[in-house]
């Protein structure tokens, strides 16, 4: 059963249909379910909450079922009980003629899994890296096509876009750059924490994407600012009468890039997009407590 929790979003009870690899850090997980007929959304950033199940679960808790009292219930049950909760943004749908959505898939990457890995692998990516048809998953999501979750709202008169995100922005911005038109200009800058993460991009723009990989030890630059923020310094944009900026990630380095954008770029705040997706040094549930 679905339950409407705060409009516009709801729950979706939703299986594994199929996982493909897209590199050795990247999977990609495709899901369905009958609930997604009301999954609606029309939006290249949409963000997702997804909760999943610990090891020897066949489904995750959530207590859904108690409407607009779930979130209390969920912080109440056990630690080893509680289903994991993760913040993902939408890659893509799939729908049927009558429009109705049937599949949708969400990109992981999966840090610490691989044999000799400097840290150890999160919940989520232990559960992607073993992910297998039939696996059951709870989503809360999007019940009207525009929502609040949903970032990336160019202005029509854009003459230039700038996008900026780390792995947690990466299904975003293909995402977007899928959506944009042929001929608009396009400049993104995608920051990883290793070469593994790379992908194709596909887009009609006229667009020039940059990989930043970084490691745990070059993360920085010597002025202890996010080393992105030292190489847009460097980048030559081009000229632009009404650009706008998108800049997704660690809130933080988010922060930082925004300063630049408008502070030393002169860009118009208002037509700068900034979302924190994570925060260093805190969990999902501790940066949800703060909200």
């Amino acid at each position: 059963m679905t339950t409407a929790v705060a409009a516009p979003f709801r729950f979706f009870s939703l299986q594994v249909v199929r996982t493909i690899r897209l590199g050795p850090s990247v999977v990609r997980v495709s899901f369905a379910g009958e609930d997604l007929q009301y999954f609606l959304s029309d939006g290249y950033d949409q963000s997702l909450s997804l909760f999943l199940p610990h090891p020897g679960q066949s489904e995750p808790q959530v207590c859904h079922e108690l409407g607009d009292g779930w979130w209390q219930a969920w912080r109440e049950l056990p630690d080893d009980v509680r289903a994991v909760m993760r913040s993902y943004t939408l890659r893509s749908l799939r729908r049927d003629r009558l429009g109705r959505t049937t599949e949708i898939d969400i990109d992981f990457v999966l840090h610490g899994v691989e044999p000799g890995a400097s840290a150890p692998a999160g919940p989520a990516s232990r559960w992607a890296s073993r992910a297998a048809a039939g696996d059951r998953v709870v989503l809360l999501g999007p019940a009207i096509a525009d929502n609040r979750a949903i970032r990336f709202r160019a202005p029509e008169d854009t003459d230039l876009v700038l996008l900026w995100g780390d792995e947690t922005a990466l299904p975003a911005i293909s995402s977007i750059l899928e959506s944009l038109p042929a001929g608009l200009r396009v400049r993104a800058w995608l920051d990883v924490h290793d070469a593994g993460t790379i992908q194709d991009l596909a887009t009609a723009a006229d667009a020039e994407v940059t990989w930043l990989v970084r490691d745990d030890h070059h993360a920085q630059d010597v002025e202890g600012s996010p080393m992105a923020l030292g190489a847009l310094r460097d980048a030559a944009l081009p000229s632009a009468e009404r650009p706008y900026v998108w800049i997704a990630g660690e809130s933080g380095c988010v922060k930082q890039l925004r300063r630049h954008f408008v502070g030393e770029r002169g860009i118009d705040r208002r037509r700068v997009t900034f979302v924190g997706y994570w925060r260093q040094g805190l969990t999902e549930e501790q940066l949800r407590e703060q909200e």
